[in-house]
């Protein structure tokens, strides 16, 4: 996400080239329907009877669609206490368009994997259970779930083109993982096969493998059948029994590749509202409607700096900053530092200030290098608001 840029190029390869699309492109009669079906004008809505006027509301979401600099922008959810007091669409988007999550999808696998602990088939600090992993003298063996989460495997990993742009788009992991013939139809067999770099927890390194491979252990912990579909119906089945449906998120949308692995790193489907009810989750630190789903022990930990990375906690984005060299994420110094966010390629957000009881939802497409001004934003709607006593 932002500076990290965890799939920057994704959209530049055709469908053909995603697992379950296979052969070439038909015409599809009901992408079309659903195309012309799509609200043609703007959608927006505002609360009158918000902790700040309708007027502020309106001028603090005005500039992600008005602001060229904010472009584009196609969804803002506000919640503030829970409530929905403020969304707004661009033309053909509306309260019911599923957008793609990008990376914010790690932050439901992080949040899934907690409820897996939580139940105790796994533990935290436990080698992760990879049988290739296990050979004696393997130094992966030594890896365990929370390094795993905190982007600290050690794993050999180019998540993108440096600076310089080498390697090439075509030659890092991302793409050769998601999209091209080496990765694409086992995502988490491609990320396991790597060899190490650095030693377990010593380096810090965005992975959107180490994603893959956390959902890929999820689903053999769920089911010790190898049969893709049982894969995917297992963790379709835990994932909303757990987490989407007592949520109310209706639209959560996962791809599985064809091993049955979730995306878990990058492609989660719903709409912003249902993307807010997330970020509303984790800032009650795992409960809903009085329930607690989630031990607050896991939220905490999700939110906790880790070692390598003061900005990156378990599979969230913190507003800290970060160590010198690195990309700023977030905004440390404009907004509370114990706001956090869920992240995608292409301005996806999801940002929570807990001290504002707010949720704050962006959905859109902007080109990583430009997304300077809609942190500001961001930061300046967090600022708009009265901090809770």
């Amino acid at each position: 996400m932002g500076r990290v840029k965890s799939i920057l190029l994704a959209t530049a390869f055709s469908c053909a080239m995603l697992s379950g699309c296979g052969g070439e492109a038909a015409p599809n009669k009901k992408a079309e329907t659903a195309e012309a079906e799509k609200p043609k004008a703007e959608y927006a809505r505002y609360a009158d009877d918000a902790a700040v006027s309708e007027a502020q509301l309106k001028a603090a979401i005005a500039p992600f669609f008005e602001d060229s600099a904010l472009s584009e922008t196609r969804g803002v959810v506000i919640l503030h206490g829970g409530i929905l007091i403020a969304e707004r669409y661009a033309p053909g988007y509306g309260p019911d368009s599923k957008l793609i999550s990008w990376s914010m999808a790690k932050t439901v696998t992080g949040t899934l994997m907690g409820l897996m602990i939580a139940d105790g088939r796994l533990s935290l600090d436990q080698p992760a259970p990879i049988a290739e992993w296990k050979t004696p003298g393997d130094p992966r063996g030594r890896i365990t779930i929370r390094n795993l989460l905190q982007m600290a495997s050690g794993l050999d990993h180019t998540e993108m083109p440096g600076p310089d742009g080498e390697p090439p788009i075509y030659d890092v992991d991302t793409t050769k993982m998601l999209f091209l013939t080496e990765g694409r139809d086992d995502v988490s067999r491609y990320a396991e096969k790597r060899s190490m770099e650095a030693q377990p927890s010593s380096k810090f390194e965005y992975s959107t493998a180490t994603s893959h491979i956390l959902a890929d252990i999820m689903a053999r912990t769920l089911t010790d059948s190898d049969d893709p579909l049982a894969r995917r119906d297992a963790m379709l089945q835990f994932a909303r029994g757990r987490l989407f449906d007592p949520l109310g998120m209706k639209s959560m949308t996962p791809e599985f590749d064809r091993n049955g692995t979730m995306l878990g790193g990058s492609m989660i489907h719903a709409t912003a509202r249902d993307w807010a009810k997330l970020g509303e989750f984790l800032r009650n630190s795992g409960s809903v409607k009085g329930a607690q789903l989630l031990p607050t022990r896991w939220t905490r930990f999700m939110r906790t700096s880790s070692e390598q990375d003061a900005a990156y906690g378990g599979h969230l984005w913190l507003n800290k900053p970060r160590p010198e060299g690195r990309d700023q994420v977030l905004f440390p110094g404009k907004a509370p530092d114990d706001v956090f966010a869920m992240l995608g390629h292409l301005g996806q957000f999801v940002v929570v200030s807990p001290q504002h009881k707010l949720v704050i939802v962006r959905l859109g497409k902007t080109d990583d290098p430009e997304l300077d001004p809609i942190n500001d934003q961001i930061a300046r709607v967090i600022n708009a608001f009265p901090k809770s006593k």
